[in-house]
Parts: structure tokens; C-alpha cells; sequence
């Protein structure tokens, strides 16, 4: 798992790459604060190597909750920049702040 950020110079927005190489996948997507939680909304493209990857553009000086979407299971991005409990999961959601 990884998480790139590039903070552009002409507005105040961080381009935010998210990869995953799971073992084995068919369906991965990004869910989380900045698109409603919506698995469809933000899907990530298989490359050829296996890995799962998407771009985002975030607002900057934010914090958003996320998860992975795995066939169907929610699952954290060890390499996030913090966890926060979630009543409404039961489970902590990992933290990006851009």
C-alpha cells in the first residue's frame, strides 16, 4: 500500500495517489469523507504488474477518513497517516491529512 502526495502551487489542492497490490483481486475502489463513502465513485485501475491505482484531487489543509475496498472488504491502508475510531463502521478508518 501506498499514498503519494503532490501539493500544487496554483490552487490550494494535494493530487493524492493511492496503490494497492493485493494478492489476488478483481474489484478495488477507494471509499471514504471526500466522495460519501461511495465505492463506485472513485474505482482504481488494474495495472499490468498487479498494482491497483487511482488519483484524487483533495482540498488542502484537510483531513479525511478512507478505506480500501477490496472484492467487497473494507480494509485500512497500513501506511496512512493516522486511524480514527468510527462509531458508525465499529472500526478504525485510516487517516489522510493533506
Amino acid at each position: 500500500m501506498a499514498i503519494k502526495k503532490q501539493f500544487l502551487k496554483s490552487k490550494p489542492v494535494c493530487k493524492v495517489t493511492f496503490s494497492i497490490s493485493p494478492k489476488e483481486a478483481s474489484n478495488v475502489a477507494v471509499v471514504g469523507s471526500f466522495n460519501e463513502w461511495n465505492a463506485a465513485s472513485t474505482p482504481l485501475k488494474k495495472l499490468k504488474n498487479g498494482t491497483f491505482k487511482t488519483t484524487v484531487d483533495l482540498e488542502a489543509n484537510n483531513s479525511y477518513e478512507f478505506r480500501y475496498v477490496i472484492d467487497g472488504v473494507y480494509t485500512n491502508d497500513a501506511e496512512a497517516d493516522s486511524f480514527s475510531w468510527n462509531d458508525y463502521a465499529g472500526a478504525e478508518n485510516s487517516v489522510l491529512t493533506v
